[in-house]
């Protein structure tokens, strides 16, 4: 097992990354406290719920089960959980596990959040994209029809318990929209690691335990890296959003059910890799090389040839980053360095969309 630690305001946060730490009862007694309910989905649970609940005896026996689907990230969920968590009669001394994705991640730990004002949670993430981003860092939140994530809060997990035996009954696609987020740590920061990610790409496609043990943890190494230094996204936290503006437009436009998080992310990726040629901050082999390693991950790298270009950009100006009504992008001097750029010209946003 390895453990990553992030500092933040108010303590620190474990990632553990290793195998069968859904069994390890120690690594529970560390972490759980005053009443404990589950939430986790329809997919998911079927898989762990039980296992879970096994290890946890009595303190394990609420639960709650949700729809996995973006599009019911919503208002009525989050409810749905803080009722749950009414009719146990949870304390402040309570504690939520969540068992899933980034969306259980998400919409449990903005429960807990707004819960008696804060109670803990812990991340349990069983989809690759949310062991390498989604469970780590403290962002919480829902969706509103206008945009994603337009809803929620900071709110610091007690531990991340990232088991990868959970990787096992990743289906195939969900597992390359994961790697779309690992890829995302090498463009934005790492050049070592985006050049190591070329060379492993045959060795991820078949999932490798070792090389992907290793692309986790120094994706989380990354993440915690960058949270650490700026935990509510004042400034230099933002880089994580790299591919971010252009995919949660793609997301919306395409109603939470077209694309996966991270194959709109793939996309929005190549598309920031693209404006950032055209505005001349980077060499021009930019996005075709991380465009080819993204494809040679089996992730999409080109937008829809149906979807509406403004529809997009609309969705782009309601991106949490700007400021003032001037876009703000994540964009790349060169593959392993990213920069905030502020005040992004539209025609030259516009002019991506025509490549």
């Amino acid at each position: 097992m390895k453990i990553v630690q992030l500092e933040h305001a108010s303590g620190r946060c474990p990632v553990y990354i290793g195998s069968g730490l859904i069994e390890s009862v120690p690594l529970w007694d560390r972490h759980l406290s005053g009443r404990v309910l589950i939430v986790t989905d329809r997919r998911v649970g079927p898989y762990y719920l039980e296992r879970l609940q096994s290890v946890l005896g009595d303190k394990g026996k609420s639960s709650v089960v949700v729809e996995g689907e973006e599009e019911n990230k919503s208002l009525e969920a989050w409810y749905t959980i803080l009722d749950k968590l009414v009719s146990i009669r949870a304390g402040r001394d309570a504690t939520v596990i969540a068992l899933g994705g980034g969306l259980v991640g998400d919409m449990a730990g903005f429960a807990a959040a707004c819960y008696m004002r804060g109670i803990r949670v812990i991340q349990v993430p069983t989809t690759l994209l949310a062991q390498v981003d989604a469970a780590i860092g403290g962002k919480t939140g829902i969706n509103h029809r206008a945009g994603k994530n337009l809803i929620g809060a900071f709110h610091q997990p007690e531990a991340v318990i990232a088991d990868l035996g959970t990787l096992d009954s990743l289906p195939e696609r969900e597992f390359r929209a994961g790697l779309a987020e690992v890829v995302k740590y090498g463009a934005l920061g790492d050049e070592d690691f985006f050049n190591w990610l070329e060379s492993q790409s045959d060795a991820l496609n078949s999932r490798l335990p070792e090389t992907l043990r290793e692309a986790i943890y120094r994706s989380v190494s990354n993440k915690v890296r960058i949270v650490s230094a700026d935990e509510r996204e004042g400034g230099h936290r933002a880089l994580l959003n790299f591919g971010h503006s252009f995919g949660h437009a793609l997301e919306a436009a395409g109603r939470y059910t077209r694309f996966l998080h991270g194959e709109a992310v793939s996309i929005g990726m190549v598309l920031a890799a693209r404006l950032s040629e055209i505005i001349g901050l980077a060499p021009g082999d930019t996005a075709s090389r991380l465009a080819k390693l993204l494809e040679r991950l089996g992730l999409p790298i080109e937008m829809p040839g149906d979807m509406d270009p403004e529809q997009i950009l609309g969705f782009m100006k309601l991106d949490k980053k700007n400021r003032a009504d001037q876009l703000t992008l994540i964009l790349l001097e060169k593959l392993g360095k990213a920069r905030i750029v502020t005040n992004c010209p539209v025609d030259d946003v516009r002019e991506v969309f025509r490549k």
